[in-house]
C-alpha cells in the first residue's frame, strides 16, 4: 500500500512542519486524508492535530502561506480552518472526550495524540502521519488500521459499545463508509451497531440527513442501506422503508420483497445518474406500497395508487430529516409520476396521453424516464430487453411530439388574469373551470397550442357558464 501525495500537498506539509517546530508542537495529519491517500482516493480535506493550540498553529501557517490565507477561528470548539487553493485545512489541538449518556455534546480536555486517536470512529480513520521534524512521515497506527485497510474492513478502535454510545452518528458513518469504500463491517462492530441503534435518537436530524446524502451518493448505496436495515438503524431513520420488507404468500401467490426491490432500483439508478435528489426519488418511489397492499381474489396482490399515496408521504419524510424544501416538489413529483410511463408502454399511445405526461413532468421528464428504466428488476433478461425497448420507443415518441407541440414547461396561452379581465369577474371557480377547459382542449389535441384558438375556446366555455366578454 503506497501513500500517494501531490506536490502542492507536500509543500503544505513542509509549511505546517516548520510552523509546528517553531511553536514546539508535535503535529500530525490524521483521519480521512490519510485513509484516502493510502487508498489512492482524491481528498481535499486535511485534518491537522497538534499537541498544543490548534488555533495558534493555524494562524502561523496562514501567515506563512503564499498567498497568505485567512484563518477562521471557532473558539467554542478550539479549532481553526483555512483554505489554500483547493485544500480545506482544519487545525485542532489533541484532545480527549467524555460523554453523558443522554447527550451528544462531550466534555473536552486537552490530551495527547493517543487520546485523539482513541476518540476516532474507526481504525481506518485513526491513522496519523507525523509532520514533526524528528520523525517526519512516520505512520502512527495504534489500532492496526493499515491491516484493516488492506482487508477492506470497518472496525471500531475501542469496544464498539463505547465508540457508538459516545457518538451514535458513528454508526451512520460506518454504514456510509461501507457503501463508499466497498468495505465490510466487522462482525462485532455490526453487533455493536445493532445494540446501540436506539442511541441515534439523540442525534440531530440534520446530521443524520448529511450522512444519508453521502450514502446515497456512494457508488453502490444498497450496501449501506442494507446495513441500516440489518442493524435497525433504518427503523429509526426511515421506518417507511422498513415497512416494505418481507414477502407474503397466499394461495400459492406471493409478491416480491419491495424493500430489496427498492435497493436494486437505487443501485441501478446510481449507475445512470449522480443526481442526489433523483436518487432520493428512487429510494422513496415505492414507499406507498406498504399502505396500499391488498389481496384481490382472482387477481392476487395489488398496490393500487401506491404512487399517489407514496407522493403524499414524501413531505413528512422531508420535514423529519430537515431536507431542503426546494427539492421536495421535485422528489414528490417523480414519485407521483413514476407509474405513468410504464402504463403508456402497455397500450396504444395517444398523442393526448403523451402531451399530459410531458406537461406534468416538464423539464423533469428525462429524470422520470431514467427512474422508470432503473425500476426494471426482472431476472428474465428477455423481459428486461423488451421493457427497455418499450421505454426507448416511448422516449422517441415524446421527443417527436415535444418538438412539434413544445409542451415542456408549457403554460396555456390564456391566463387567469386575462379571463378575469375579459369577463369582468373576480377570482372564482368559474375562472378555474375556463382555464381547465382550455388546457384540456390543447392537451387532447382538440385545438392547437395558439392564442386565438385558446381564446375562442375560452369564449365558448364561458358562454356555457353564462359569462360574456365585457372588453
Amino acid at each position: 500500500m503506497v501513500f500517494q501525495i501531490r506536490k502542492n500537498e507536500r509543500k503544505i506539509f513542509e509549511v505546517i512542519s516548520k510552523a509546528a517546530a517553531e511553536l514546539g508542537y508535535p503535529t500530525y495529519v490524521v483521519g480521512g486524508y490519510v485513509r484516502d491517500r493510502l487508498l489512492a482516493r482524491p481528498s481535499k480535506d486535511l485534518d491537522i492535530v497538534c499537541v498544543g493550540s490548534g488555533i495558534e498553529l493555524a494562524k502561523k501557517v496562514g501567515n506563512a502561506l503564499h498567498p497568505r490565507s485567512r484563518v477562521t477561528v471557532y473558539k467554542r470548539f478550539g479549532t481553526a480552518a483555512l483554505k489554500h487553493r483547493d485544500l480545506e485545512i482544519e487545525f485542532v489541538g489533541a484532545r480527549k472526550e467524555s460523554y453523558r449518556s443522554d447527550s451528544r455534546k462531550p466534555t473536552v480536555e486537552s490530551g495527547t495524540l493517543s487520546d485523539d486517536q482513541n476518540r476516532r470512529d474507526f481504525t481506518i480513520n485513526a491513522l496519523a502521519i507525523s509532520l514533526s521534524e524528528h520523525d517526519y512521515g512516520t505512520i502512527i497506527d495504534p489500532f492496526n488500521g493499515l491491516e484493516d485497510l488492506e482487508a477492506k474492513r470497518i472496525v471500531t478502535p475501542l469496544e464498539p459499545g463505547k465508540t457508538f454510545s459516545d457518538d451514535p452518528l458513528r454508526m451512520m458513518r460506518g454504514v456510509r463508509f461501507a457503501a463508499q469504500l466497498g468495505f465490510k463491517v466487522d462482525r462485532l462492530t455490526l453487533i455493536g451497531m445493532r445494540d446501540h441503534a436506539h442511541r441515534l435518537k439523540i442525534i440531530s436530524w440534520e446530521r443524520i440527513a448529511t450522512e444519508m446524502n453521502k450514502l446515497l451518493l456512494s457508488p453502490k448505496p444498497s450496501v449501506g442501506l442494507k446495513l441500516m436495515s440489518d442493524t435497525k438503524l433504518m427503523d429509526y431513520v426511515l421506518p417507511e422503508l422498513t415497512a416494505l420488507k418481507g414477502v407474503e404468500s397466499r394461495n400459492g401467490r406471493k409478491h416480491k420483497d419491495n424493500f430489496l426491490h427498492t435497493l436494486q432500483v437505487v443501485d441501478q439508478l446510481a449507475e445512470k445518474s449522480n443526481d442526489l435528489w433523483l436518487r432520493w426519488a428512487a429510494l422513496l418511489h415505492d414507499i406507498g406500497k406498504a399502505r396500499t397492499k391488498r389481496w384481490e381474489n382472482g387477481t392476487g396482490w395489488t398496490f393500487h395508487a401506491h404512487d399517489a399515496v407514496g407522493a403524499n408521504m414524501v413531505p413528512k419524510i422531508f420535514r423529519r430529516l430537515r431536507l431542503p424544501n426546494d427539492k421536495l416538489k421535485y422528489v414528490q413529483k417523480i414519485v407521483a409520476l413514476h407509474q405513468r410511463p410504464i402504463s403508456l408502454t402497455q397500450e396504444e399511445i395517444s398523442d393526448s396521453a403523451l402531451r399530459r405526461i410531458l406537461f406534468d413532468a416538464g423539464d423533469d421528464i428525462d429524470d422520470l424516464m431514467t427512474l422508470c428504466e432503473s425500476d426494471i428488476t426482472s431476472k428474465n433478461p428477455n423481459k428486461v430487453t423488451r421493457y427497455l425497448q418499450n421505454y426507448g420507443a416511448l422516449r422517441a415518441r415524446m421527443t417527436e411530439l415535444e418538438e412539434k407541440d413544445q409542451l415542456r414547461n408549457w403554460q396555456p396561452p390564456i391566463t387567469g388574469e386575462y379571463i378575469m379581465e375579459t369577463f369582468g369577474i373576480k377570482p372564482s371557480r368559474e375562472v378555474g373551470k375556463i382555464k381547465e377547459a382550455v388546457r384540456e382542449a390543447i392537451l387532447d389535441g382538440d385545438i392547437p397550442n395558439e392564442f386565438e384558438a385558446a381564446r375562442a375556446k375560452m369564449i365558448e366555455t364561458a358562454a356555457a357558464l353564462e359569462l360574456f366578454p365585457v372588453t
